[in-house]
């Protein structure tokens, strides 16, 4: 009867030190970045104003119960004060947890793609439930700084071409 004892207890040790182990959930961005690095990308963080155009579109899909990137306005305007120079946005629906998703976008060229996308730093990611318990995905990942658009650059140009002389950046 004792080593039975002593046996069931081992096993319940084992089975705890198994468990505590493993490591805990990674979150959405972490989960992000270690597919792209294991692709040769760089890692991204999670990006409060990316947040807020990935959670516009989740809600704006679930309060329609719609699969589409221009639910709300096309992506580039829903993109325009981002900051950000280059982006993609990924949806979907069905899934429940963000690793399932995930896997959804992977097993699909044009998502993986941008998941993938190049000199990407910044990640936003939402989901939101429509009325009937469906869940809407929206991840918006994006990189670089927006420059100065063309006419400002040439504003620039003819102005410093007016200078004769110019010293730490004052025109004289």
């Amino acid at each position: 009867m004792k080593s039975a004892y002593l046996l069931l207890l081992g096993l319940t040790l084992a089975l705890c030190t198994q468990a505590s182990a493993q490591p805990a959930a990674s979150s959405p961005a972490e989960m992000i970045s270690n597919y792209r690095v294991r692709h040769g990308e760089g890692r991204v963080t999670l990006d409060r104003k990316l947040n807020q155009i990935a959670q516009e579109q989740a809600a704006a899909m679930a309060a329609r119960e719609t699969l589409d990137h221009g639910v709300l306005a096309p992506f580039s305007s829903r993109m325009a004060n981002s900051g950000s120079d280059r982006a993609a946005e990924n949806i979907a629906y069905g899934y429940d947890n963000f690793a399932k998703t995930l896997e959804q976008w992977i097993d699909s060229a044009g998502h993986r793609k941008n998941l993938l996308l190049p000199g990407a730093s910044r990640v936003g990611l939402a989901s939101s439930k429509s009325a009937t318990g469906r869940t809407y995905w929206a991840m918006v990942i994006a990189g670089g700084s927006k420059r100065t658009p063309p006419s400002k650059r040439l504003a620039k140009r003819q102005a410093d071409k007016s200078c004769t002389i110019a010293i730490l950046g004052l025109c004289l």
